[in-house]
């Protein structure tokens, strides 16, 4: 659907920039509840060296502003942590206390599912986030992981066609992942080709550039992979149409959503992707690390019959051998075969129809039980609703980051300005040099955002849990520390009036 950001706010009413004006949109917020829902650091537990909740800094005169919460804008790196992962997290520990080996089988009232079905027990809701079948989806190792098993199963270089597209600027451990699949089948690194930007000064990919150069390599190019929002600009792609043309020239399809899921509507199976990988850490709230999610399209996880002699099929009979099922080659694992049979130990591998066929080992049950906490949250709304939050809530950042008190700001922002080319992050491109001073300052006013050296910082408002007033209280600290370090450098460029020599002739810069 397309999305429109103006005119939502009269950014020329003098009220637009005061605190009052803030808490009036969050009063008018009908998600606002949800930010109950979560554990919001105060100023005080983020100074802290001790582990659990501070009560007050000590070197902070004022202990009610110690006490206040932080401003977390940083929800593409890191979500918060939801109320009910730590309840959840104890009956976990609880059953397996309590339980031993029992609780993988054993149903338990009010408690969560038995661990040998808590993979399944989480696929419709995780469904929902992508916008797939349940069946297309599952929790499973991490997200590079994911992609290394993934490309195993559908990167299938030929003579003619080998080579792998991605970004120019994508994220390390993709690009790391991409070439190591070049490498592990004897091909030059130089079959990696990388969609950069027309224009040195932006981070922007316009469509009809990432098609033009798909078209370009479309003959010799064997698979697609890229992010559906690129984690340096925040950048979100338009995964539908792109998919669509490069599958039309016969690649396959791959997306890395570490930056997308839990941020904006996803449609993967009618955007009809081949394959797609995720994080559950970053806007999924399921803590650092945790286990991640895949997506498979239903037609590249069938399981077909393949007639027997005694004219059953294969797939009717799970004793049978993968040689007489017809699936798609991958790097196979216990747990990905047959649910019926896995405890049978007959080394006999019927591959679970769906993503879930691609499954390794048993997944941690510790991990999955914090996703469940996140998706239990999720599940209070939609991604629909979540959207149209997101939307006020990142224009708002956008408008009032625009509106700088002191004339021409000295950042700009490099995240497309329409909303249906972004998600919640905003990167905001500092002059060169204030980066460092910039992020000290915000640390100490207790504002959290992430840095992607040289000179970027990415500020996130998750609608899950941010507000309108969080967007103002960090305008105002993060354009304080603008002109603090305005007038810091400004200061050592002043020419020392007793000396009548200025520092930068001396060699100062």
């Amino acid at each position: 659907m397309p999305y429109r950001i103006e005119p939502l706010f009269d950014t020329k009413n003098p009220a637009f920039v005061t605190l009052d004006f803030a808490a009036a949109q969050d009063q008018n917020d009908p998600l606002k509840h949800l930010r109950d829902e979560f554990v919001i650091p105060t100023k005080a537990d983020l100074k802290s060296e001790r582990y659990g909740p501070a009560t007050a800094h000590p070197t902070d005169g004022d202990s009610s502003k110690s006490l206040e919460t932080c401003v977390y804008m940083c929800g593409n790196s890191l979500g918060l942590q939801p109320r009910r992962t730590s309840e959840y997290v104890k009956k976990y520990l609880d059953t397996w206390a309590s339980k031993g080996v029992y609780g993988h089988f054993k149903e338990l009232k009010e408690g969560l599912p038995p661990w040998l079905h808590i993979d399944d027990a989480i696929k419709e809701q995780t469904a929902k986030m992508v916008g797939a079948l349940p069946g297309e989806v599952v929790v499973m190792e991490t997200l590079t992981a994911n992609l290394h098993l993934l490309m195993a199963s559908f990167y299938k270089p030929t003579k003619d066609r080998y080579k792998i597209i991605i970004e120019g600027k994508a994220f390390p451990s993709d690009h790391y992942a991409a070439l190591s699949q070049l490498a592990h089948h004897n091909i030059d690194p130089s079959a990696l080709i990388q969609i950069s930007p027309t224009c040195s000064d932006t981070p922007y990919l316009s469509t009809e550039h990432i098609l033009s150069v798909i078209s370009q390599h479309g003959a010799s190019t064997a698979l697609l992979l890229l992010p559906g929002i690129q984690f340096y600009s925040g950048q979100f792609f338009d995964i539908a149409l792109i998919t669509r043309h490069a599958q039309s020239l016969g690649i396959t399809v791959g997306w890395d959503l570490a930056h997308a899921v839990g941020n904006v509507p996803l449609h993967l199976h009618d955007w009809n992707a081949d394959f797609a990988a995720w994080c559950n850490y970053k806007y999924m709230n399921g803590g650092p690390g945790v286990i991640g999610g895949l997506f498979v399209h239903e037609r590249n996880g069938r399981v077909d019959k393949v007639s027997l002699p005694n004219g059953n099929s294969a797939a009717e009979d799970p004793t049978q051998s993968e040689d007489q099922l017809a699936f798609r080659p991958r790097l196979s694992g216990w747990w990905g075969s047959d649910k019926s049979a896995r405890f049978r130990m007959d080394n006999k591998f019927v591959p679970i129809p769906g993503a879930s066929g691609f499954q390794l080992s048993n997944p941690s049950a510790l991990d999955m039980t914090a996703v469940t906490a996140s998706l239990d949250v999720f599940a209070m709304t939609d991604m629909e609703a979540l959207r149209e939050k997101s939307i006020k809530l990142t224009a708002y950042l956008e408008a009032r980051l625009l509106k700088y008190p002191d004339g021409t700001p000295p950042y700009r922002i490099i995240t497309p300005s329409q909303a249906g080319e972004r998600g919640a992050q905003l990167s905001v491109l500092l002059e060169p040099g204030m980066l460092d001073q910039i992020m000290e300052i915000l640390e100490e006013e207790g504002a959290v955002v992430d840095e992607r050296r040289p000179d970027v910082i990415r500020v996130a408002p998750a609608p899950l849990y941010n507000s309108f007033v969080d967007v103002h209280r960090f305008v105002i600290i993060f354009q304080d520390a603008c002109r603090k370090v305005v007038a810091s450098r400004a200061s050592k460029k002043t020419p020392d009036t007793e000396s009548g020599t200025a520092e930068v002739e001396n060699g100062v810069s």
